[in-house]
């Protein structure tokens, strides 16, 4: 046996086998600076030991308009309307109708203030639009004086109303934004048609924008969940949050966690923000993985084409399901291509509201239906 002496403050003294000290420094050596140490090499294998053997919580539930969403309620399941609806008002009532009718729970809305997400030089890049998209945001209004002049004279140009429009790149993304009519319009069509909506606020004032129409809850997007100002913001409306973790470590899960302080009325979803995402991205276990840390529902966001990870992720225990919707996957926008068209979203739907059926309970036991297939099957029991 070797001792390996931690002198140091907050460490002790441990015992272990010679043989795994030498393969823990050849270890070391090897990393290329990746480890530095033997206590760093056994505290991360330790991190690793715990995950895997800790279990998975009992967690609170969360209420959601008039939805409870938890591990033993049925999947919540999210239609992200997002920005697929290109500006056009008829095109994102034409999705909340497909979310009703494909048994979806929500439909979900991205909100920016353009001025505030992005830098002026990226605002000035030239971008091409199709004339179809851009001309309708030029009617309701999307720009100011100037900018509808300068478009205007763009369109003028075109031969066909499906022809590129050579714009400016705040002009696409200005012409993507709903302002007052246009959310009041949203939140009235939601609840003719009886179903939940909210946005992801992407900076402060979209805050305050979405809380002049009263929406069920608000989602965080995984781009946002490092800003502490806009957590702490969300936070102060007291709404239930929805909180998804792409392009981040279990640490600043946590960190995002305690800024909105805890898991009372909090919701987490795994997500891998790549679109669309590769079966080898996803990480599907990482769903337990929340679950054993969190004392909250954990659900998943998915980009993936398909429809199979998503029900996966139900059969993982995941509480809420969040998918980008599209009318079509090959209409203009970057998240059409990692969007469900009706047909698949409808599939997907009836498949996850019978996963919790399908999974049962935990023990082992003989079904009634079973019953009189056993007196007929089974002709030898004298175990």
């Amino acid at each position: 046996m070797s001792v390996y002496c931690m002198p140091k403050e907050g460490f002790t003294t441990i015992t272990v086998p010679e043989e795994l000290v030498k393969r823990i420094s050849h270890f070391v050596e090897g990393s290329k600076g990746m480890y530095h140490s033997i206590p760093q090499v056994l505290l991360e294998s330790w991190g690793s030991f715990e995950l895997r053997n800790l279990p998975i919580q009992s967690s609170k539930n969360v209420k959601i308009g008039n939805k409870v969403i938890g591990h033993d309620q049925p999947p919540y399941i999210i239609a992200e309307v997002g920005i697929n609806h290109n500006g056009d008002m008829e095109v994102v009532k034409k999705m909340i109708d497909i979310a009703v009718e494909k048994g979806c729970d929500a439909v979900k809305f991205q909100k920016r203030t353009i001025e505030a997400v992005y830098t002026p030089e990226e605002m000035e890049k030239p971008r091409e639009v199709p004339a179809e998209i851009i001309r309708p945001a030029v009617e309701r209004g999307a720009f100011n004086e100037e900018d509808t002049r300068r478009i205007r004279e763009e369109l003028e140009k075109v031969i066909t109303r499906t022809y590129p429009v050579m714009v400016k790149t705040g002009d696409q993304k200005r012409m993507l934004e709903f302002g007052d009519k246009g959310y009041q319009e949203i939140k009235e069509y939601c609840s003719e048609r009886g179903i939940d909506w909210f946005a992801s606020p992407w900076d402060l004032e979209s805050v305050d924008f979405l809380e002049k129409y009263d929406p069920v809850c608000y989602k965080v997007a995984s781009a946002s969940m490092t800003d502490k100002k806009l957590l702490e913001k969300i936070r102060a409306t007291g709404k239930p949050i929805i909180l998804s973790t792409g392009m981040s470590e279990l640490k600043q899960v946590v960190k995002a966690v305690d800024t909105l302080g805890g898991t009372d009325n909090l919701v987490l979803l795994q997500c891998t923000s790549t679109y669309p995402s590769r079966d080898e991205e996803l990480n599907l276990h990482s769903i337990s993985t929340l679950r054993k840390y969190f004392n909250c529902p954990v659900g998943y966001s998915g980009h993936e084409p398909g429809i199979w990870p998503s029900i996966v992720a139900a059969a993982q225990g995941a509480a809420v399901i969040e998918r980008h919707i599209t009318l079509g996957r090959s209409m203009y926008g970057s998240d059409q291509s990692a969007s469900l068209e009706p047909r698949p979203l409808g599939d997907m739907t009836r498949a996850i509201k019978r996963v919790p059926t399908m999974l049962g309970s935990y023990e082992v036991k003989v079904v009634d239906s079973e019953k009189p297939i056993a007196e007929k099957l089974r002709k030898v029991d004298n175990l």
